[in-house]
């Protein structure tokens, strides 16, 4: 490859851009009208507008990302995640233009990132799934006939969802009219297809999923897995590798489940395929994500790799450089994900300006993050700032320095999940690994008013700029005169210490 673009936007477009960088690949930013003077910009070599703001008029409008790549002379497209990273209408555009597509391939994406045709499959190669309908339904009729057949509660599901969106716990019959209307209207908005499925509704899970990396001669190996079940509606605020819910039976079991989807998919690069695990520890098939995941560090932290270097090298043809023997993690890795979002309101988006951003450093920990100090969080776009990752050669010393690690962190200005991590890191469950899907939503009932002592911080160094600023009078010298005669202006914090005769006061 000689110039690679990156078709997306602030943490993950410039974490792409530091590897092409040390692959000596020239790389290639696009920026909204909303980003034209945000950090992913300034991470790449050459840059170009894409179009207003809204994500439908620029990170997801096709043509103005190819027009991109053609006047920048690039020859290959990197797609981050969300966006257009899953969509295999664009891979095959990109194709078509003579471009690579570093990603899975478009059969790949269509086969696997559609949930009833990566069911189905999962079901040909023997894999576990939920018990629920092989087919879409629209007619209420007939979900309700399926719902009875099930059992309730059911899981709505959309076909061509992800990331929590197009999901909807159904508990009675009574509810599945205005859920149908619900999910299939969220459906049409967030993915263009409102197809609708049930599966059963599994209580308490955790959610587990496998890295895969696959080649184009057809082999395909597990990278470990991660434990994703520290979650807000559905969606992710925490993972950590390995699971702490594992044994190594059944993590061989998860991991040799997760192979045979993606072989019977024929699948290559990178991806993901995710489970949910009940109470009694039986895994069931839920999605496959065709692209990098937000997730993807921990994995890079156990095994001492880099994932976006390896998916460039599958896309340009090369061979896997290991057999599944030789995957061997070390340690143990977690990532918290730092949202732009009120964990006292409910989690909801928030937008605004950075304030202060000052990272945590040293041994073991990682920040990929997206926005400076100063810097804007759009309205239009995911609220995700960044993710603080860290390692230890123990899941004990993982969290060590993930409480060390989070209380060094500062971020002022928007409202944030900062507070909630450092909350969660004391929490019994979470400390030793017995927790699930449902933790959050039960456990978590704010903290209040912040005490942060950042936050003390901030105010006290206001308040002496303040006093600094109303207290500037006539010169003093050590005895508390006026200076005369050319006397040098002495400084009046020096005048304040402890041993001075006369110290100054404000006038």
């Amino acid at each position: 490859m000689r110039k690679v673009l990156v078709a997306n936007r602030s943490e993950i477009a410039i974490r792409v851009c530091r590897t092409l960088r040390e692959m000596a690949i020239p790389s290639v930013a696009i920026y909204s009208e909303a980003d034209q003077d945000a950090p992913h910009v300034f991470a790449a070599d050459e840059a170009y507008p894409a179009g207003p703001a809204p994500a439908a008029q620029s990170y997801l409008h096709a043509e103005r990302i190819l027009e991109a790549a053609r006047r920048a002379g690039a020859d290959a497209i990197h797609p981050g995640y969300g966006f257009l990273s899953e969509s295999a209408a664009f891979a095959e555009e990109v194709e078509r233009a003579g471009l690579v597509w570093i990603g899975p391939s478009p059969s790949a994406i269509k086969a696997l990132g559609d949930k009833l045709s990566a069911r189905a499959m999962a079901l040909r190669a023997g894999v576990p799934v939920l018990p629920g309908t092989e087919t879409p339904l629209s007619d209420e009729a007939e979900l309700r006939k399926a719902a009875d057949r099930i059992g309730f509660p059911v899981a709505l599901k959309a076909a061509a969802g992800g990331g929590g969106k197009g999901l909807r716990r159904v508990n009675t019959s009574d509810e599945l009219a205005q859920a149908l209307r619900l999910t299939q209207g969220e459906a049409r908005n967030a993915f263009g297809d409102d197809r609708i499925y049930l599966e059963r509704w599994l209580e308490r899970p955790r959610h587990i999923e496998v890295q895969l990396l696959g080649d184009a001669q057809g082999n395909v190996i597990a990278l470990g897995e991660r434990d994703c079940s520290i979650q807000r509606r559905h969606q992710k605020l925490v993972e950590e590798t390995p699971s702490p819910a594992l044994d190594e039976t059944r993590r061989k079991e998860l991991w040799g489940f997760a192979v045979k989807v993606a072989r019977a998919g024929g699948y290559t690069n990178a991806g993901t395929a995710e489970f949910l695990m009940d109470r009694s520890g039986k895994f069931y098939f839920l999605e496959v994500n065709a692209r990098l995941q937000v997730e993807h560090p921990v994995t890079e932290m156990v095994l001492g790799l880099d994932l976006v270097r390896e998916q460039i090298r599958l896309a340009q043809g090369e061979p896997l450089p290991w057999t599944q023997e030789a995957v061997r993690p070390r340690g143990a890795s977690i990532e918290f994900r730092i949202y732009a979002e009120d964990p006292e309101g409910g989690f909801l988006p928030q937008a605004g300006t950075v304030r202060r951003l000052s990272l945590p450093q040293g041994p073991g920990v990682r920040c990929d993050v997206g926005v400076r100090s100063g810097g804007q969080v759009p309205v239009h776009y995911d609220p995700l700032i960044g993710k603080i990752i860290v390692w230890g050669d123990t899941r004990d010393a993982a969290l060590s320095r993930a409480a060390r690690a989070l209380g060094e962190c500062v971020l002022s200005g928007i409202p944030n999940t900062l507070r909630f991590h450092r909350w969660l890191l004391e929490q019994e469950p979470f400390r030793s690994g017995g927790y699930d899907t449902s933790f959050v939503a039960l456990e978590y009932k704010g903290q209040g008013p912040s005490d942060s002592a950042h936050e003390a911080e901030d105010a006290a160094i206001l308040a002496v700029l303040h006093l600094h600023s109303i207290s500037r009078g006539p010169r003093f010298s050590e005895s508390g005169d006026s200076a005369r005669n050319g006397d040098a202006e002495q400084s009046r914090w020096r005048l304040a210490q402890p041993g001075l005769r006369a110290p100054w006061r404000p006038r």
